[in-house]
């Protein structure tokens, strides 16, 4: 039989993303032994081998990469079964609209003011995050609906109508040569010795390969291209959170940038429609002409 206990997808997931039994035990709270003695019972009922077992840790087989990868989704499917079905009993309580801080700030007003002039609108709760975290605030359950970016954004499992297309700026120090020009391309960016682009983390915590600093808030990223140790390219309308020592200048060949509203594709709730509603009125922006 090939059902799953939320307690062993948490129990594997742990050990898989610590890589040592010793250490994902310590997290989660229980000794060593009964944890082993359970992701061996897993593989036993699954007839595959999990993780290879040396005296320095664990690795994880192609079957293990897979289980962790599935094992993250149910487990975030659960969380955000019992958070929407706790909300669901307070028919009073705010849509959760989650953003990622300083981008489509403008856009983010407008839908706030048009959804708030409709009869009957539900009080919208905004959730302020870092770049790339609005995918798992939906799917856990702790946000309704998210601004979202196409094509950067993971958008796998939701609905969405699209609201703005722009293009996009590289974010540069101002005393920086660079920052002259009145247009830049992806080839005059990608390849700047004394300014590497930055690094974010993958959706999995690994950051890719590059001589880019490791960024994880935008604050950090801000601070580092205003001390002249990194660039960004990002959409136009980001620049909001820009600094008095940044320079934006357009970036010709950038593929443009589409805006969305997300959310979840099983959602049946009458306010995410009427919010929805109000993000269709906003539609049809077109892409900024200097970024053309």
């Amino acid at each position: 039989m090939d059902d799953f206990e939320t307690r062993e997808l948490r129990y594997f997931v742990a050990v898989a993303e610590e890589l040592h039994f010793g250490r994902a035990a310590e997290r989660l709270g229980i000794a060593q032994p009964p944890l082993s003695r359970a992701i061996g019972r897993l593989e036993r009922r699954l007839g595959v081998r999990l993780l290879d077992r040396d005296r320095r840790g664990a690795a994880l087989t192609d079957a293990g990469t897979v289980l962790l990868r599935e094992a993250r989704v149910a487990l975030d499917a659960v969380a955000a079964a019992a958070r929407r079905t706790r909300r669901a009993a307070d028919p009073k309580r705010p849509l959760v609209l989650v953003t990622k801080a300083g981008a489509s700030h403008e856009l983010l007003q407008r839908l706030l003011r048009t959804h708030a002039s409709a009869p009957g609108a539900a009080a919208i709760e905004v959730l302020l995050c870092e770049v790339g975290e609005q995918a798992g605030l939906l799917r856990d359950g702790r946000a309704d609906v998210a601004l979202m970016h196409r094509p950067v954004d993971d958008l796998a499992g939701f609905d969405t109508e699209d609201l703005c297309v722009e293009g996009q700026i590289a974010l540069l120090p101002a005393g920086h040569p660079l920052a002259s020009r009145e247009r830049l391309t992806l080839a005059d960016v990608g390849d700047v010795p004394d300014l590497p682009i930055a690094r974010w983390p993958r959706l999995d915590g690994t950051y890719p390969d590059g001589p880019g600093p490791e960024v994880h808030t935008q604050s950090q990223l801000a601070q580092l291209v205003a001390l002249g140790k990194t660039l960004l390219v990002i959409p136009a309308s980001s620049r909001a959170w820009q600094w008095p020592d940044h320079v934006a200048v357009p970036v010709s060949d950038a593929p443009h940038i589409t805006t969305v509203l997300a959310w979840p594709a099983s959602s049946r709730s009458p306010a995410i429609a009427a919010l929805v509603r109000s993000a269709a009125e906003l539609r049809g922006c077109e892409p900024p002409a200097s970024a053309d």
